[in-house]
């Protein structure tokens, strides 16, 4: 199992969460790091992102560490919002 280690911003959007999805995020980052690879961001993209119903949630996998570090949560507006700034 790989270890969680979470961005700096992570918790200003985990935060607005409201109490239903935390605790679904807190479940899907459970089998995140028992099986990090899903899907990634864009072909060839460093980064992966994986569904919590309406949100998503997107993490890198840095296998040198045993790592699953985590940079966002939120719905799908705000997704594409966070995922533009790395085009």
């Amino acid at each position: 199992m790989h270890k969680p280690g979470f961005d700096e911003d992570w918790p200003e959007y985990f935060n607005k969460l409201d109490h239903a999805v935390k605790e679904r995020a807190a479940k899907k980052i459970r089998k995140i790091l028992e099986f990090p690879k899903k899907r990634h961001l864009k072909k060839g993209a460093r980064f992966f992102v994986d569904e919590i119903g309406q949100s998503r949630i997107v993490y890198r996998v840095f296998e040198e560490n045993n790592e699953v570090r985590f940079y966002f949560i939120g719905n799908h507006k705000e997704y594409e919002k966070w995922y533009k700034q790395y085009l």
